[in-house]
């Protein structure tokens, strides 16, 4: 009961996205399994911290990274905390556990001519999917929001007077951003072929597919990975990338790291701290650039 309380808590009072609710409720499948076949227990509401640890050396052993054996953890604790929370256990046995060390992967965005090439010089088919597909690409690099808020975006959500769109987040926090001029040309034509759909099954959504329906995960990863892969040979291309490309372009052109964190609807500013790499070596070559001091 327990486990499906969480995910309750993790759809309705987190407002994750499906995918994530499902990666959290598979980790934690998998260790049950694990305890029940490792120590014959079959519960692990009750288990302790050493069966954790046993698990972990299991994973370890079994050659998976450490970035995936943290995740799974993650979502364990994350288990334990909610069982804390309506008093289910009084200590969490991962209060004290330590995170392995993971290598930083520097993530390199799609520079300002990627996205100038695609959005200008690419040709989108002058259809329905042409003009949706080019609207969701511009859209996730013009305000920096996640695939499941993309994906939860109702027409209800845009305020065409002020020319801005609210997005709800993590948590149910909303935000409110405001939509470059280009932006909101392409909607109109978007809107334009959506209300000639021949069926419309989820009509409070702005995003559908051809057959009607509120598009899903897989279809905004293909048409990312499709159009841009066309004007980009770097390797990840996700729509996380294209939030990654705002950020990045944002601070490089001098946009405070406040205003950064607000547009991404991040609780802490060390969650946009991450981004700021790439302004750095902006910064470096600007002062190379520039500064009297350098010879070259």
């Amino acid at each position: 009961m327990s486990v499906t309380a969480f995910v309750s808590y993790l759809s309705l009072e987190k407002n994750y996205s499906p995918h994530t609710v499902s990666a959290y409720q598979k980790d934690i499948e998998t260790f049950a399994q694990y305890v029940e076949d490792t120590f014959d227990e079959k519960g692990i509401d009750g288990v302790n911290y050493p069966m954790i640890r046993s698990w972990i050396v299991a994973m370890v052993a079994s050659k998976l990274g450490n970035r995936t054996i943290n995740r799974k953890i993650a979502s364990l604790k994350a288990y334990y905390k909610f069982l804390q929370k309506i008093g289910e256990i009084t200590t969490n046995p991962l209060a004290k556990h330590k995170a392995l060390k993971t290598k930083k992967s520097l993530e390199v965005p799609f520079s300002e001519t990627e996205m100038q090439n695609v959005l200008e010089e690419l040709s989108f088919t002058n259809n329905f999917e042409g003009n949706r597909d080019k609207l969701m690409i511009e859209l996730l690099y013009a305000t920096g929001m996640r695939r499941a808020e993309l994906i939860a975006l109702k027409l209800t959500d845009i305020d065409y007077y002020g020319n801005t769109i609210k997005v709800l987040g993590k948590r149910n926090k909303e935000r409110v951003i405001p939509l470059l001029p280009s932006l909101m040309e392409q909607l109109r034509l978007y809107l334009e072929y959506r209300e000639k759909l021949d069926s419309v099954v989820d009509g409070a959504f702005l995003f559908l597919t051809q057959s009607g329906y509120k598009i899903y995960e897989t279809l905004v990863y293909r048409v990312i990975n499709k159009y841009l892969s066309e004007v980009s040979t770097k390797v990840k291309k996700s729509p996380h990338m294209l939030r990654h490309t705002f950020a990045t372009h944002l601070l490089n052109m001098g946009a405070d790291l406040n205003a950064v964190k607000e547009l991404l609807g991040h609780s802490s500013l060390a969650s946009t701290q991450v981004y700021t790499h790439n302004s750095i070596a902006e910064l470096k070559k600007a002062h190379l650039k520039a500064h009297p001091r350098n010879k070259e």
